[in-house]
């Protein structure tokens, strides 16, 4: 085979001595940066693949050498580990640095980051294992076994096990839901002393089932995933250890370096190299494009190049089928299909028992039995029989087609049986933010934006701890003893609530509330209920509820007075409380013949003893509810088991929007568990299959994903632009209407005005980006739609020169045609205003004019009968068309007369009458307006579109003036 040269240029200086260094390499995903580092140099260098020449972006934060790299699986975060201790993380590809991330007692030799970039694996000379949470910095859990420094570190990719090697050849799989570890492989791999310019590395395979690891005998060893077993090696014509192996994007191909100063290149599945390269000093690290056919290298020297058409052209790229392994290994149901397809009957119809009549082949292995226990422990367990929701016509078909030999008598009771255990059952009540109890572990009671509440049994009792997720938000609570045996529990800022079941001979059942903060002594208190059972709590600002099995919903103040006792309609599902607000489901009647639930909810204001809604839950098909809550904004919010999240919004007369629907934003293997939201994102705690929920330990990661419509596929290829115009239109139409609100009460909405004009700007840049994809899709008439969305009369005047510049004159015609209409509309609103409240104070623009005699100001009278009218999308596009001081109402007269359509008598004296109006406003005082904004706003919204520049003015308002006076 002929031997290849790659010419290889300086990225980074060699020691001073001349020694050779450990230097990496990586890709970001999409293949348009590469960084490297060197051990002999503090800086990190980003190269730009499709500028070679153009000098690379340093970053210079360690003060001593960086050994390891990582990014994350989006290349939105670089990590790097150095010998001076510390592990840092920058925003990538800006390398802006973000934060020292965790810090080690000697230096960092590895990094890695799981699949879906919430944790960070980092170890070094320490012989420890740190997996970091990466979202706040936490350690989540550390790992000690090794006995020497840990070198390499590999994340399975379906993120159930870690696998570390260490300079003395150990390999260890650790199981991360525990912490433990599963297998322990010593001296299998090259012991490296203490020459730390060579590095034991390892590395799963694309699809997890095999872990690759240099061997004793110049080679590469392949491992099975579950049991560790040796499966194969890859040897060829390396004369020393193998010091690096990275595996292509589609698994068919590896390649691997030896201190032999040679790169092989392998085809895995024929194990036989088909390529390779000698090179003038050992390769350090190496790295496959992840778009193309070309591998990065970087050498001891810390010299890199870009190895280009690595695979030849007649075999199979090394990128090609990476979707369709991705999709087969998504999908959790193909394994049971392998297996059925493996064991499918012969032509006798039924299968030789195991050991029998084999005829010489071999027993199956322990992967193959471990997977078939668990086929078993599947289809044997209730919960999960229950989840596959089979229509009962089909189950009971099945079930006698199982037992046709029993008789058609055994069939019968087999079709009842099966007919009676798929009757729907109601959903029982639940709390909130809890998990299941588990014998020996320690469980949630509550878990919810501001904290957690957790317990776990012991004999006669049970240990409590309150945390918060900010320290510095509440006070520090000690831990409980807990004799009762409280099952659910609830938690805010103030306080936290305790209940538990029906205990004893008299069937009593305890509530209990523990103030964080007090200025009397024992304020703890508690109630006990006799035959009655509290099946859920919740906790507001100054009061605790209770709802019971007797179908009671029982109020008490903070302190323990018994305030209220209310019937409810039916039996509880769960309860939630945020400030005055106690929001509460319950069945309304038994589930339909679908299997649907026919919940109810109800939402009740404590401190005025009055309900604001109450209506039927929208539940997808055949769900129940997993978790009921209160935005941080006091929206009502659920989420059900078909991982769909509601928010009920006031749009139509108060409705439910679908605000985000797991099924586009988890992968199949993944469940989530509903931790609270805020106005822009969601939080949960992303569990893997067949996990329902989190365990305590280690420390649950949280994930926030934004929220996302479930739009249809749009003709417009913009789904993002869209979701982002829904969005806000929705939190416009919510800051709106508590503006009306906070006017109708006579409070100052000033505050809320400055975040209505912010969501009116950005959702007008949205919309004109939209029409700029509209008009490159051809979709006029949706282009004219979305100017008419426009806020701001400058806005429309952008989406013309838009257009223009598209050379589209006649959708800018029509553009231009909307925007006189409006400016039109506008002025005629503005001038019946002016006369409105000038008859209602018995007072015309004339005679405001002809009182010469009268400098003093005139202040419209205060009427009882008036208040602040709502403010309306039409008084915000008002801002837009407000006369300046200079030009008046004549720059909108002369725009509307460009029309020629609108030009009558009529016209002519509205306009008459509103200069004499807007002189009069000259001459008279001004009273404050609480809607007003100030200067500096009124200059941020002078360009929203880059168009021609005109004040941005709120109208004043003449009902408020009289009000405020």
């Amino acid at each position: 085979m002929k031997v290849r040269t790659l010419k290889l240029r300086e990225a980074h200086k060699p020691a001073s001595n001349g020694s050779p260094s450990f230097c990496s390499v990586l890709w970001d995903q999409q293949a348009h940066h590469l960084v490297t580092a060197s051990s002999s140099d503090s800086a990190i260098s980003i190269h730009d693949s499709l500028l070679p020449s153009q000098a690379p972006k340093i970053l210079r934060h360690h003060r001593d050498g960086v050994t390891a790299l990582a990014i994350s699986p989006n290349s939105t975060c670089l990590a790097s580990g150095s010998v001076d201790h510390s592990v840092k993380l920058y925003k990538f590809p800006s390398g802006e640095f973000e934060t020292n991330i965790t810090r080690f007692t000697l230096p960092i030799r590895a990094l890695a980051f799981n699949k879906s970039g919430t944790m960070l694996a980092a170890a070094g000379d320490d012989e420890g294992i740190k997996l970091i949470n990466t979202i706040d910095g936490s350690i989540a859990r550390v790992l000690k076994g090794h006995k020497g420094s840990v070198i390499g570190l590999a994340f399975d990719p379906n993120g159930e096990y870690l696998a570390s090697v260490d300079s003395m050849g150990t390999v260890i799989y650790w199981e991360l839901q525990l912490g433990t570890t599963l297998h322990m492989l010593r001296g299998v791999a090259p012991n490296t002393g203490t020459d730390c310019s060579v590095m034991n590395v390892l590395s799963w395979s694309p699809d997890g089932e095999m872990l690759a690891v240099p061997g004793l005998r110049n080679d590469v060893v392949m491992y099975d995933r579950d049991t560790a077993e040796k499966l194969f090696s890859l040897r060829g014509d390396h004369l020393q250890p193998v010091c690096f192996l990275s595996w292509s994007p589609n698994g068919k191909y590896m390649a691997t370096s030896s201190l032999d100063r040679q790169v092989l290149i392998w085809d895995v599945e024929k194990k036989q190299d088909i390529d390779r390269q000698k090179f003038d000093e050992s390769i350090c690290s190496m790295a496959w494009k992840p778009i193309g056919n070309a591998l990065g290298v970087i050498d001891a020297m810390g010299k890199y190049g870009i190895w280009e058409s690595v695979i030849p052209s007649s075999m199979k790229s090394p990128t090609e089928g990476i979707s369709n392994s991705q999709s087969k290994n998504s999908n959790g149901l193909v394994f049971f299909e392998e297996e059925e397809k493996e064991e499918e009957p012969g032509p006798s119809g039924s299968l030789s028992d195991v050991g029998e009549d084999s005829f010489g082949e071999s027993p199956p292995s322990r992967k193959r039995l471990r997977k078939q226990s668990v086929t078993e422990e599947f289809w044997e367990d209730d919960d999960a029989f229950e989840e596959i929701s089979l229509p009962s016509k089909l189950k009971a078909q099945k079930t006698a087609a199982t037992k046709h030999k029993e008789g058609p008598d055994k069939v019968k009771e087999c079709v009842r049986n099966v007919t009676s255990l798929e009757r729907p059952k109601m959903q029982d009540a639940f709390q909130p933010g809890s998990t299941p109890a588990q014998p020996g572990k320690r469980r949630f009671l509550c878990y919810n934006m501001v904290g957690s509440i957790t317990t776990i049994e012991h004999e006669g009792y049970s240990h409590i701890e309150v945390d918060f997720h900010d320290t510095g938000r509440g006070p520090r609570v000690p831990s409980m003893t807990d004799h009762f045996g409280f099952t659910m529990a609830s938690l805010n800022e103030n306080g936290s609530v305790f209940a538990n079941p029906c205990k004893g001979e008299k069937s009593l059942s305890t509530l209990m509330y523990r103030p964080f903060c007090t200025w009397a002594n024992n304020s703890e208190w508690s109630m006990r209920f006799e035959g009655e059972e509290v099946k859920a709590v919740a906790l507001g600002t100054g009061w605790v509820a209770a709802i019971t099995s007797l179908h009671f919903l029982r109020i008490f103040t903070e302190g323990g007075l018994q305030r209220h006792v209310l019937s409810l309609d039916g039996p509880v599902v769960t309860a939630s409380g945020f400030r005055d607000q106690l929001a509460i489901v319950s069945h309304a009647s038994d589930c339909l013949p679908s299997n649907d639930q026919v919940l109810e909810y109800r939402v009740f204001n404590i401190s005025n003893s009055t309900q604001l809604l109450k209506g039927r839950l929208p539940l997808s098909p055949g769900s129940h509810l997993t978790w009921l809550g209160f935005s941080e904004e006091g929206l009502l919010s659920f989420y059900d088991s078909k991982g769909v999240l509601r928010v009920f919004t006031s749009q139509f007369g108060g409705s439910w929007v679908p605000l985000f629907s797991s099924n586009k934003a988890k992968k199949s293997d993944e469940n989530h568990w509903v931790v609270g939201l805020n106005a822009g994102n969601f939080f949960c705690i992303t569990c893997k299959k067949p996990d329902l929920f989190p365990q305590v330990m280690p420390k649950p990661i949280l994930s926030i994903l934004d929220f996302s419509f479930p739009l249809a596929s749009s003709d417009l290829g913009a789904d993002t632009l869209e979701n982002e115009f829904m969005l806000n239109s929705m939190r416009l139409s919510q800051i709106l209407e508590q503006m009306e609100e906070m006017t109708r009460a006579g409070l100052d909405a000033s505050s809320l005005d400055d975040d209505a004009y912010s969501i009116e700007t950005a959702q007008d840049k949205c919309i004109l980006r939209l029409i700029a994809s509209c008009c490159n899709s051809d979709k006029l008439v949706r282009a004219t739609e979305l100017v008419k969305l426009l806020s701001f009369a400058n806005s429309v005047r952008g989406a013309i020169k838009l257009v223009t510049a598209l050379k589209l004159p006649n959708l800018a015609e029509r553009f231009n045609t909307i925007l006189e209409e409006r400016l039109l509309k506008e002025k005629g609103e503005k001038d019946a205003t002016v006369t409105v409240n000038a008859k209602t104070d018995k007072y015309t623009a004339r005679d405001v004019l002809g009182s010469k005699a009268s400098p003093a100001p005139i202040i419209p009278s205060a009427s009882p009968h008036l208040s602040a009218p709502p403010l309306v999308k039409k008084a915000k596009l008002q801002d837009a068309a407000a006369p300046d001081k200079d030009n008046g109402v004549k720059v909108d007269a002369e725009d509307v007369n460009k029309s020629g359509e609108v030009n009558n008598d009529k016209l002519v004296e509205a306009k008459k009458a509103g200069k004499d109006a807007a002189e009069a406003k000259s001459k008279t005082h001004r009273p404050f307006n609480p809607f007003s904004k100030t200067k500096d706003d009124h200059e941020k919204g002078k360009s929203v579109a880059g168009a021609e520049n005109q004040p941005l003015q709120r109208p004043s308002n003449p009902f408020l003036k009289s009000k405020i006076k």
